[in-house]
């Protein structure tokens, strides 16, 4: 259907504000547009403290818009320097899933909570782990049998 596009995510949260503020100042995103109880950031997540007697609750059941044990999905963002957002949320106190660790692809990711404990992973941009792995001293080949990525594209990053 050509007439239907993907715009974004929604996240059901508590407290808007409190949401706003844990993704614009902790995770660095920018709002794009701000209409009090809906936030939409620039990156594709929207924000959405919603009223009590909105059709969702209505339908769901109050309990169920902003369930704090679901964990049914993550939001995933990626950075160049997973070392320095790790030190940041570990400063911050925020709430980690777990620490920084390696994946068994080899790149480098951490899971932590917004503040409805919402799943959030970072992990490393995938150029940027197959540059690292490379400067860590495997072949092309060897970087491209670990991270599955292509030979032609584990060159090509390699190379930029």
């Amino acid at each position: 259907m050509k007439e239907i596009k993907y715009h974004s995510t929604v996240v059901f949260v508590k407290d808007v504000g409190a949401s706003k503020k844990f993704y614009t100042k902790i995770l660095g995103q920018e709002v794009a547009l701000d209409f009090g109880k809906n936030v939409i950031l620039r990156c594709g997540v929207t924000l959405w403290e919603v009223d009590p007697d909105h059709i969702i609750p209505e339908k769901l059941g109050a309990n169920k818009v902003v369930d704090t044990k679901a964990n049914c999905f993550e939001l995933y963002f990626e950075t160049e320097d997973i070392e320095k957002v790790f030190r940041k949320l570990s400063e911050k106190g925020i709430e980690m899933l777990h620490a920084l660790h390696e994946e068994p692809w080899g790149q480098k990711t951490m899971r932590f909570y917004d503040p409805d404990r919402h799943l959030i992973e970072v992990g490393e941009k995938l150029e940027h782990f197959v540059r690292r792995l490379h400067l860590e001293g495997r072949t092309p080949e060897q970087v491209a049998e670990k991270t599955s990525i292509p030979l032609n594209d584990v060159r090509d990053w390699i190379h930029r």
